[in-house]
């Protein structure tokens, strides 16, 4: 997880999470949900914009990500990139 507050405070938003399991070679939901703690079903509903999780929980499912090499921008332009350098587990 990184250290710099605005990464911190960054509130995810339902295609980033859906771009950044696609640049982790199509990282299911299942295998977010396991490597998160957070059930497939939450991770499911808030892809479709079905649901709004707690910020608890989204903060699971960005850590695991992030540990994964997954960086998250936001402000006007919400995305996502991948930098394998950062992963603390390889992808």
């Amino acid at each position: 997880m990184s250290n710099d507050k605005n990464q911190e405070d960054l509130a995810l938003v339902p295609n980033q999470l859906f771009a950044a399991r696609g640049l982790l070679d199509r990282m299911t939901q299942r295998e977010l949900a396991e490597a998160s703690g957070v059930s497939e079903r939450a991770i499911a509903g808030f892809e479709a914009g079905e649901t709004v999780p707690h910020n608890s929980t989204l903060q699971k499912i960005r850590e695991a990500l992030e540990r994964r090499g997954i960086e998250f921008s936001n402000g006007g332009n919400p995305g996502v990139k991948l930098i394998r350098d950062k992963a603390i587990i390889p992808t």
